[in-house]
């Protein structure tokens, strides 16, 4: 496959343990390993990271901002999905 045919793939790093994946960013990779090695090179070039998840674009599906307020309205009637009103003791990190 030429060069300029590669799909597309989303890049998340995590940068440490117990904490959550970000985007970084994007790079075209022929296929999922190539994406790593280069995600790897362009993205923790200080060993920013200790994880890489990489994702083929075409597989991201995303919800419609301006369909917001219909997509979560429902949830704003069930308080007990929102742990606000939780004491959390002070050896928890990271949440």
């Amino acid at each position: 496959m030429p060069q300029h045919e590669w799909p597309l793939w989303e890049v998340f790093i995590r940068s440490k343990n117990g904490l959550d994946h970000k985007h970084a960013g994007s790079l075209h990779a022929a296929d999922a390993q190539m994406a790593i090695e280069h995600a790897r090179d362009v993205y923790t070039r200080r060993m920013e990271g200790i994880s890489i998840w990489v994702v083929e674009s075409k597989y991201i599906h995303a919800s419609n901002p301006e369909e917001a307020s219909s997509l979560y309205d429902p949830a704003n009637d069930k308080p007990y999905r929102h742990p606000t009103f939780y004491d959390l003791p002070e050896e928890v990190k990271n949440m």
